[in-house]
């Protein structure tokens, strides 16, 4: 039987290492959100932290491990939010941070990134071109390559969210969780099905996007050459297979949702719960927007995870977005 790279023990000992900011972030549930739903959805609000995404509980340990170690630099590749939670971490650790991003990636998140004092480098591709050149630094430098859902660390951080799941009463029939590099899925999955194995884990990722969700239904990596989606944070074409591995244990289900459906996620999230968010953070009631019968009279969890957004971009998605599903 396939071994998962998580372990239970360590996800708990990496709350010690992570600031107190990034942990027990709001959970609730949200009624508003129920008529239209037609189900019980709590909002896990990984937004409500300095960076405004989930990502920080990652490289709180990846950059506490680097110090203690006396590493001084590390690099890595990012669609927005992985790069300031690195940023973060490594000035409060006195760490010397490179992050490569794409130009196109949106520019608050880049404009982000520079104030937060890490050295901002773009190419002009997708994240996974990103990905390339940040390897090339980290070898001919000489500094680590941090790796968003290949390192462990990131997928453990992110697990911490689902202990403080599974420590909610009550518990919930199901968790939605946004499906990309699959830091987040996999260890949130890995801790729910751990602790709670009743609770169904359900992934979701844009249809412009599926790779990971085509590699988890066919039980192999699956690549694509593009992407077209306005989900930047999910975007990637290029499973990594040990993380892939990982999902297949953990994960009940993985859907792929359409574009229409993430932004009237986004306005039913702004209308309903007052929350600005990425539409990355709405892919759970993109879901539920898609498959009402499926959830309905049930209770489900969906993770928050960034809030992080282009401010024009997001006006015209909104002011364009049918408050009910397309």
């Amino acid at each position: 039987m396939q071994e998962t790279r998580l372990d239970t023990a360590r996800i708990r000992a990496a709350r010690q290492m992570i600031d107190p900011l990034f942990l027990d972030t709001p959970l609730y549930l949200c009624e508003a959100l129920e008529p239209d739903l037609g189900c019980a959805v709590s909002i896990k609000l990984e937004t409500a932290n300095p960076v405004r995404s989930f990502k920080a509980r990652g490289t709180e340990v990846v950059t506490g491990l680097l110090a203690a170690n006396g590493s001084r630099a590390a690099v890595c590749a990012s669609a927005g939010n992985l790069g300031q939670a690195l940023a973060w971490s490594g000035r409060d650790r006195g760490l010397d941070i490179t992050v490569v991003a794409s130009r196109f990636a949106p520019a608050a998140k880049l404009e982000r990134i520079r104030a937060l004092g890490a050295g901002l480098e773009l190419v002009d591709g997708d994240f996974d071109m990103a990905r390339e050149r940040a390897a090339d630094i980290a070898r001919h430098e000489g500094v680590r390559l941090v790796e968003d859902s290949l390192d462990i660390e990131t997928c453990e951080g992110a697990a911490t969210i689902g202990l403080e799941l599974v420590d909610a009463a009550p518990s919930f029939d199901a968790v939605l969780v946004a499906l990309g590099g699959g830091a987040l899925a996999t260890g949130v999955g890995h801790v729910v099905k751990a602790l709670a194995p009743g609770v169904e884990v359900i992934c979701v990722q844009p249809l412009g996007a599926p790779a990971m969700t085509r590699s988890w239904r066919q039980r192999r990596v699956v690549t694509t050459d593009s992407t077209d989606t306005i989900a930047d944070g999910v975007a990637g074409r290029r499973p990594i297979p040990a993380v892939l591995d990982d999902l297949l244990l953990v994960a009940d289900d993985a859907v792929l949702v359409q574009e229409a459906s993430i932004i009237a996620g986004m306005r039913m999230l702004l209308d309903r719960a007052g929350l600005v968010v990425e539409p990355s953070a709405a892919l759970g009631v993109a879901a539920i927007l898609e498959d009402r019968d499926r959830f309905a009279g049930r209770h489900v969890a969906t993770i928050v995870c960034g809030g992080n957004v282009d401010i024009d971009a997001y006006h015209r998605w909104i002011g364009a977005a049918p408050l009910r599903e397309p």
